[in-house]
């Protein structure tokens, strides 16, 4: 599937970079609640975009970032708070998923042109592109505050063929979160699913091309 589309673009978090990797690198002085402090803190980070996008309201994703790590350890009392700024540190240098790298030159050796399309501000993704080492690697990164709406509005996705000067069918859309996947659907893109964690399928009218394990598949 790859193959057959020149633009292969890539949501961030959670697909070329591990959300979850903030926590498990400081884990050892935050305790047995690690685990729980993440999903909580992904989770409001998430809700965050929505319900500012339903209201017509926009901030950038780090300050949601933000409000949401602190909402995360406000419900986990047994957390020391003196955490909370070597979590938002670790989240500026988040670890890119092994198969990355390898993926994304695959890719470009085939003359695919790749992206970001993120919700993550312009300063987030330079940040965490710097960090995995993939400066250059990437022929675009966009970011949502350039439209100043989170996914899965279509003004997102469009960033796309203004950047590339695409049709919608000419792009492959890539993304961990079954939710972006079902915008990129609705808005034309072909998609594959990375379910890394044998999710169960949602939004069945709305399907993926593909379903993958992980980005090695792709190329």
């Amino acid at each position: 599937m790859a193959d057959a589309h020149p633009v292969v673009v890539f949501d961030a978090f959670g697909t070329l970079f591990d959300v979850h990797s903030a926590v498990a690198r400081n884990a050892a002085g935050i305790g047995p609640a690690a685990g729980h402090l993440s999903e909580i803190w992904r989770a409001k980070q998430l809700e965050y975009t929505w319900t500012l996008s339903l209201m017509g309201r926009y901030e950038p994703f780090w300050a949601l970032t933000e409000r949401a790590l602190d909402n995360a350890l406000a419900r986990s009392p047994e957390v020391d708070p003196v955490v909370r700024e070597r979590l938002l540190s670790s989240y500026r240098a988040l670890d890119a998923y092994p198969e990355v790298r390898e993926t994304l030159a695959r890719l470009k050796a085939r003359g695919a042109r790749t992206a970001i399309l993120s919700n993550g501000d312009e300063a987030m993704l330079a940040d965490a592109v710097s960090a995995a080492g993939l400066d250059g690697e990437l022929d675009a990164v966009l970011s949502v505050d350039r439209v100043r709406v989170f996914k899965t509005d279509p003004r997102t996705y469009a960033l796309v063929e203004a950047a590339f000067g695409c049709a919608r069918d000419e792009v492959l859309f890539v993304s961990s979160n079954r939710w972006d996947v079902a915008g990129a659907t609705a808005f034309g893109f072909a998609c594959a699913w990375c379910n890394r964690s044998g999710a169960p399928d949602e939004y069945s009218d709305l399907a993926p091309g593909r379903v993958i394990a992980d980005l090695s598949a792709l190329g």
